[in-house]
């Protein structure tokens, strides 16, 4: 088969002003970046229509290290509901530069269900994470200026909790110190984190207008001062700077499928360290434009779905009709013990034993009140017996399932899929959506339910600098803040080497930051880094330029 760079080429695009049209938006409202790609503006979200229009998210089974294909899916379904005469669009996360030349690769779907233009989306795109970037070290630079011109008087920083950021992965920049040598300003212990776990890029993704997006900027913790009160963007008087590097970034990207339908890729934070959605504003663009509308939430169900119920539909008021969860028979048997080496390889006991970490998903999400389609991605080497072992579990249980192959048959291979969701949202549409825990309780209580409900740990463990966070914040209006766990994608505990379903274990939780401005507390739990490091072997390696065209990007 050829790579999705080869595929990407040899499709022919539509000009994104016909993409526009062809969901009934005027060609001359979007902003063009080039001829394939588009800002929409904000103006022409439309309420009405949001309401009526049928949310539709896309969640995993943990993901494995041989990966899932969750975004694949969330095309290929956009793109089979097209072909059975539902008018569709999809609205996922932007690709993360650090990942593209990383482990990961790009992050634009493959084969024949991508979002094009795969290279442009995968690098700089429109822009929007270089926004983020400057606009949070824009931030970093203001605050340093202002701790060098203070030092020594009442106003002084006597601690500093915002870092910098960069759009690479970088483990040598996790601790840096500032400020070294005469007159560089006042040395201070910092960092950088990678850009998708900025303030202002969950910030971005959760603003529902200009107006909010500058409220929850001026309101950025920055840090406290020597008298013990915090101190904002707003104390520092520069949000409106920041909010006009922020200003066409808010708008949502429009872009198209392999089959020249209509796509929205805006925002990108990580669900391992950020809260894992595209932005609330391209998911309501894509709304009031389709019948149907594909979201995804990233890595496993555990995290990405997670937040998406109890930070994104709890902040924005969205509620998903449906929820569809990925599965792979590569990574079933991965959680089975089948060695990695040989997960290619039809091993029915571990795919069985696998079947573990689908159940305590479809648990999970039964307890939001969703309905579920489990969605097959099926690769080459799968088997029959092995599609007709995950079919009868979900038979089994009343569960709605599908095969999906439109990574190779692009929108006629997501057709079986598309009808399973029609069929499930005519009839049997998800239940009013329950959180796991609400907005009065503590945040210690809301971490407790999320790790012991959703993760299945035995309890809870906060070491001295969390508690001290958690006791800063309490009897604060930031109690009613949903949180947001940064753990391993890999388990659902934090040790990433634990696979299938962790059973009995002790939830450590090592340091609480206050997101102020994103309105949600983060946890970090166990060993999670902020700033990803590279693997031995990073993607880069693979990435070349040959004559004008771009090879090995995928």
């Amino acid at each position: 088969m050829k790579s999705d760079i080869q595929i990407a080429r040899e499709t022919p695009l539509k000009k994104v002003k016909e993409v526009a049209e062809s969901i009934g938006i005027d060609r001359d409202a979007v902003h063009n970046y080039g001829p394939y790609m588009a800002k929409v503006p904000l103006w022409l979200k439309n309420q009405e229509r949001i309401d009526q229009s049928n949310l539709i998210l896309v969640t995993a089974i943990t993901p494995t290290k041989a990966g899932i294909g969750k975004t694949t899916v969330s095309i290929g379904l956009a793109l089979g509901l097209n072909k059975i005469g539902k008018k569709a669009i999809v609205a996922l996360r932007e690709p993360s530069l650090g990942p593209v030349f990383g482990m990961k690769g790009g992050a634009a779907g493959g084969g024949y269900a991508q979002v094009l233009p795969m290279e442009n989306i995968n690098l700089h795109f429109t822009g929007d994470f270089h926004a983020v970037t400057s606009a949070h070290n824009t931030i970093s630079a203001l605050l340093d200026n202002y701790i060098f011109r203070v030092q020594g008087t009442p106003s002084e920083i006597k601690e500093v909790l915002w870092k910098r950021v960069l759009d690479v992965n970088d483990r040598s920049l996790r601790y840096i110190v500032t400020g070294l040598g005469p007159g560089n300003g006042v040395p201070l212990e910092s960092g950088f984190d990678i850009t998708a776990a900025s303030e202002l890029m969950a910030i971005l993704c959760l603003a529902e207008d200009e107006d909010d997006l500058r409220r929850r900027i001026e309101n950025i913790l920055l840090g406290y001062t020597r008298e013990d009160k915090p101190f904002t963007v707003k104390d520092l008087g520069v949000a409106g700077a920041i909010t006009v590097l922020m200003k066409d970034a808010i708008h949502p990207n429009l872009v198209q499928t392999t089959e020249n339908t209509a796509a929205f890729v805006h925002g990108g934070p990580f669900a391992n360290i950020a809260h894992g959605c595209n932005s609330v504003l391209a998911t309501k663009m894509a709304m009031s434009y389709g019948e149907y509308v594909i979201t995804e939430a990233g890595f496993g169900a555990d995290l990405g779905a997670e937040k998406f119920f109890n930070i994104k539909c709890r902040k924005s008021g969205l509620r998903p009709k449906l929820t569809v969860i990925v599965v792979t028979a590569q990574g079933l048997k991965m959680h089975g013990g089948t060695p990695e080496a040989g997960i290619k390889q039809p091993d029915m006991a571990g795919l069985k034993k696998g079947l573990e970490n689908l159940s305590k998903h479809l648990e999970n999400l039964a307890a939001f009140g969703q309905t579920v389609v489990v969605a097959f991605n099926k690769y080459a080497f799968d088997t029959q017996d092995e599609i007709d072992v995950v079919a009868e579990f979900c038979r089994e249980r009343g569960i709605r399932f599908a095969v999906n192959n439109a990574f190779v048959e692009g929108g006629q291979g997501a057709v079986e899929l598309a009808s399973a969701v029609v069929d499930a949202i005519e009839n049997e549409p998800s239940k009013p959506l329950q959180f796991t825990y609400s907005d009065e309780d503590p945040i210690r209580t809301k971490l407790e339910k999320i790790a012991i409900n959703i993760y299945g740990a035995r309890d809870v463990v906060f070491n001295e600098k969390a508690l001290r966070r958690l006791k800063g914040i309490e009897n604060t209006p930031l109690e009613k803040f949903p949180v947001c766990i940064a753990k391993t994608q890999f388990s659902f505990s934090a040790d990433p080497k634990e696979y299938g379903v962790a059973k009995g274990f002790r939830f450590k939780i090592n340091d609480i930051v206050i997101n102020q401005g994103s309105e949600f507390i983060v946890a970090i739990a166990g060993e999670m880094m902020r700033m990803p490091g590279l693997p031995a072997d990073p993607q880069a390696r693979r990435i070349d330029i040959v004559d004008g065209k771009i090879e090995g990007l995928s």
